[in-house]
């Protein structure tokens, strides 16, 4: 008899983003962090690592109360739509409503990178890469683009890379997040403070 082969998804790590400036059920910022991170954690995701807490300004300026920020380092065989709609729907867990663009929120989770994937393709990235920030703030994708097409010019995300993923190169850019940090204008992180020091995610 023919026996067919399970085959095993490989898994891939990934590079996420955690951010809220609104409480939640959970109770503070930091408690919807935490819950959001427990969520998160199960069979099909591994969190490797997590980034110390840094309370940020809302961004855009004037938009909404601080943020508090992290990013987490996770292995999963989920492919890249199955990651996202996982997020999406601990997002919607801890009750967040998405209405607008940029607005305060209870919680984000924005997935920055899976593996070295350029998704949907290398075209489509450079587009929203180079799009204006007034286009940014009325546009939204209709398909998940990979990486992040904004990660290399906010702090808010490549201060909490730095402490879990300084070395990972930029599939496009061919810069890591370290020479991304750098490359920032001068004061940029300058209102980023540590909240608290990052988890031990060891068994």
């Amino acid at each position: 008899m023919l026996q067919v082969k399970n085959i095993v998804q490989p898994r891939v790590i990934c590079l996420i983003a955690i951010g809220a400036n609104l409480p939640s059920q959970a109770g503070s910022v930091e408690d919807t962090l935490a819950l959001a991170q427990e969520l998160l954690a199960n069979g099909d995701i591994q969190i490797m690592a997590h980034s110390r807490i840094y309370r940020t300004p809302a961004f855009p300026p004037g938009s909404g109360p601080d943020f508090v920020n992290a990013a987490l380092k996770i292995s999963t065989d989920l492919a890249p739509a199955k990651l996202l709609a996982r997020l999406h729907e601990i997002e919607a867990t801890l009750g967040r409503n998405r209405v607008r663009r940029w607005e305060a929120r209870m919680i984000d989770l924005d997935l920055l990178s899976y593996g070295d994937m350029v998704l949907p393709n290398q075209e489509t990235f450079l587009r929203w890469h180079d799009m204006p920030l007034s286009q940014q703030q009325t546009e939204t994708p209709d398909a998940l683009i990979l990486p992040h097409p904004r990660l290399h010019e906010r702090g808010f995300v490549l201060v909490p890379l730095l402490d879990i993923a300084p070395d990972w190169r930029h599939p496009v850019l061919g810069l890591t997040v370290t020479q991304m940090h750098v490359a920032l204008p001068d004061g940029a992180c300058a209102s980023i403070e540590i909240v608290s020091p990052a988890r031990d995610t060891r068994a």
